[in-house]
């Protein structure tokens, strides 16, 4: 326990640091960047909001990353799954324009769950029957996706009255409720709540996620009592990339309202280093999703008040990754 406690403070001290050393490099003032850092946060309702509003679909991305962490299943595409949801509710909206506000919410939330599950899926087969490496496979499906949306964006989802390509605005049915108006606080927030609390059940409460665990941890001596490790890496391929499609379902219901190119800033990618600072815990990836968002949003206040450029926050964050991964080596941790 002090080991673990004094690990993460090193890690603070030095992140602390480099953060400094940053802002002086740049030629701001450290004081003054670190209160524009703070302020754009914390200095408002709507600052407050936003830093939700950007840790909804990583919380949702994330945890579909630790379903497949936990099992052994190194899902790194996130980010197309999330870009299939995105595609499933444009689809869906465009299609059905007229279905009710709760049927259109509830086929939005299985059809995009469906397909990022479906997406991650075929690397979980792939690596089930065959062995092949769920990494690779998983990176290339992410470079599939995001063309996929171009493609569509640009032919049969593409608004015929717009010269850019994205598709209409899709139908009110398709949106979430919005939480604290004028914010852009919305509905997603709770569904990744909800989706938290149902993740952390499931593996930490059942037959079925006592059993993928166990597959994640040891699958040679799963295999040797007689637990069907394909079985388990099949399922939780299906869970992760799932809750991963729920998070483009949420940008597109909660924010954008249509489809468009680059939708997401890489919250697939993000959702690994959330995932990894909440130790795949359902409770400590919401803690590392709002942790990784205020940095994202303080980061974007700091460039317009002190000029201070957001690529610092992209180095904080790969420090934070390196840090994390030798931690158990430096500081002889045990892992929960």
């Amino acid at each position: 326990m002090k080991r673990t406690i004094l690990s993460f403070a090193v890690m603070i001290i030095v992140i602390l640091l480099v953060s400094f050393l940053l802002i002086a490099m740049v030629g701001s003032d450290i004081p003054t960047s670190l209160a524009s850092f703070f302020r754009g946060i914390g200095g408002s309702t709507y600052a407050m909001a936003e830093v939700l509003v950007r840790a909804t679909p990583l919380m949702l991305a994330a945890l579909g990353v630790s379903v497949g962490f936990r099992t052994g299943f190194l899902n790194i595409g996130a980010e197309g799954q999330l870009y299939l949801g995105a595609i499933s509710i444009t689809w869906l909206g465009m299609t059905f324009p007229t279905l009710p506000a709760p049927l259109m919410l509830v086929l939005s939330l299985v059809l995009g769950f469906l397909s990022g599950g479906l997406w991650a899926l075929i690397p979980g087969l792939l690596k089930a029957k065959f062995g092949l490496s769920e990494v690779i496979n998983t990176i290339m499906l992410n470079y599939i996706a995001i063309n996929l949306v171009g493609i569509l964006v640009r032919t049969s989802l593409k608004d015929p009255t717009y010269p850019y390509p994205m598709s209409p605005m899709l139908p009110a049915s398709t949106n979430f409720l919005q939480l604290l108006s004028p914010t852009r606080l919305h509905a997603g927030l709770l569904l990744a709540l909800v989706c938290a609390a149902l993740v952390y059940l499931l593996m930490f409460q059942t037959t079925l996620g006592f059993c993928m665990r166990a597959v994640g941890l040891n699958a040679r001596a799963c295999q040797c009592s007689g637990i069907a490790v394909s079985k388990y890496v099949i399922i939780s391929s299906l869970i992760s990339g799932g809750l991963s499609g729920l998070a483009g379902v949420s940008e597109i219901a909660g924010l954008h309202h249509r489809l468009i190119e680059g939708i997401s800033p890489s919250y697939g990618y993000l959702a690994i280093i959330v995932s990894l600072l909440g130790r795949n815990n359902p409770v400590g990836i919401v803690f590392a999703s709002l942790g990784i968002a205020a940095l994202q949003v303080g980061s974007m206040s700091m460039q317009r008040s002190s000029g201070v450029p957001t690529s610092i926050a992209s180095i904080i964050m790969g420090l934070v990754v390196i840090m994390i991964l030798s931690r158990k080596s430096l500081f002889r941790c045990k892992e929960a």
